[in-house]
């Protein structure tokens, strides 16, 4: 065999690449689908039909991906109903394909045997990004929700991390096999919500009764938001008119990287959906005790950069900015601005910044300490790398990543702050 010339195999090596790319154009995006913030909520509809509706909301976050596929479960008679871009409000295009299909448009991993709801989006997830949509859809399925003698059972398996479920109006919540938060709706009927704090899905299973006397509906008053204010709520009175907010579906979430506590510093991320119309900004009030540094913003939706700003004191008040608290010289608060959010519409934020805190994150005596309250229902802290964990007062979900760091995920199911303290020692 004669050896390869250099111009001849660069020639290969050009035509190899073409061959290399025209395939993967063919078979559409090859990373694998990736999705985060899920959420699923049931509509129970009247027992006899068997039937209850899917409101399905998800971040699809591939790079570049045009469709998101949803899989349609074995063993229902489904209807899909619409998909929508959750940041327009507008429907999208779906259709229900096979999985020889999927694996062909941007879905590598998808089950051969199976069926989906392709959804095409708006606009390719960008880079960091997300595209976040909305399906509906409706199944039929005697074994997951039937009538029973005087009782409603619904029995299903659920893998996502965030259910609510709402019971038909006129029924009441008779029994729950996993710990759940109860609450009413604007339209009277009683909702069922849980966070999965494990790692697999939940054989979720409640009954309900009908009743004559059919609960008060929600309606929105002062008491139904905590103060933050001194001490909080007068605790030796009760609150007669709170509705607790739905914890599942609150939409924040934060992401804590710890510095060397020497620094008393930590980069961090959250991530918050604006819907309020006529919103323009997003103000962030720094903690007393605490400094902020070096912020930043993008809309998640489009990868767009936001002006971000960091005002103190009477430059507050000067800009037209209201805070429920005391505006003092000391008050400080980073301010995101944005296009106001249109009627039907929302935006995800993704809010960058670095904070220091000398008085809640320190070193000691050779121990990393970190003592901090969390308001969200998803936080996350990442441990500095060569540092390993020894204490937390709060039940975690703990892992290593990829570089080497002890990752703590705290999942709060309660409509309050949890106190978090963490130790660790250097490797």
């Amino acid at each position: 065999m004669q050896p390869i010339s250099t111009k001849s195999f660069f020639r290969f090596t050009i035509l190899l690449s073409f061959i290399c790319l025209s395939i993967s154009s063919s078979f559409g995006q090859t990373l694998p689908q990736a999705a985060e913030d899920n959420i699923t909520t049931y509509h129970l509809q009247a027992p006899s039909s068997n039937q209850f509706q899917m409101i399905y909301e998800v971040s699809a976050t591939t790079p570049g991906a045009k469709y998101y596929y949803n899989s349609l479960r074995f063993g229902n008679e489904a209807e899909v109903n619409a998909a929508y871009d959750l940041m327009t409000g507008d429907s999208l295009q779906w259709q229900v394909v096979d999985g020889k299909h999927a694996r062909r448009n941007g879905h590598p991993k998808a089950s051969l045997s199976g069926k989906f709801i392709k959804v095409t989006l708006a606009r390719p997830v960008p880079e960091n990004g997300e595209a976040r949509i909305r399906i509906i859809k409706t199944y039929t399925n005697k074994a997951a929700y039937f009538q029973k003698g005087n009782e409603v059972i619904f029995n299903r398996s659920l893998g996502i991390k965030r259910n609510v479920v709402v019971l038909p109006k006129g029924y009441e919540l008779t029994s729950c096999n996993y710990p759940s938060q109860v609450t009413v709706n604007e339209a009277g009927h009683i909702v069922v919500s849980f966070m999965n704090m494990g790692s697999r899905s939940i054989p979720y299973k409640l009954s309900a009764k009908a009743i004559s006397n059919t609960p008060k509906p929600y309606t929105a008053s002062s008491e139904n938001t905590a103060s933050t204010k001194g001490s909080g709520r007068d605790k030796s009175k009760a609150r007669l008119n709170y509705q607790p907010p739905i914890r599942t579906t609150q939409n924040r979430e934060i992401v804590y990287f710890l510095q060397n506590p020497s620094s008393n510093s930590f980069r961090l991320y959250h991530d918050y959906t604006e819907t309020r119309e006529g919103t323009d900004k997003y103000l962030n009030v720094v903690r007393p005790g605490s400094k902020a540094s070096k912020p930043s913003a993008v809309i998640l939706d489009t990868g767009e950069e936001l002006k971000v700003e960091t005002l103190r004191g009477g430059a507050i008040s000067a800009k037209g900015i209201e805070l429920k608290q005391e505006i003092t010289d000391e008050t400080e608060v980073v301010v995101i601005w944005f296009e106001p959010v249109k009627k039907g519409q929302s935006v995800r934020l993704r809010i960058e910044e670095t904070y220091t805190d000398p008085n809640r994150y320190l070193l000691n005596d050779g121990e990393l300490i970190w003592d901090r309250s969390f308001g969200r229902n998803r936080n996350t802290v990442v441990l500095p790398k060569g540092w390993y964990l020894t204490t937390s007062s709060m039940p975690a979900t703990i892992e290593e990543t990829e570089d080497g760091k002890i990752s703590l995920f705290f999942l709060n199911d309660r409509p309050d702050n949890l106190d978090v303290y963490i130790k660790a020692q250097k490797r």
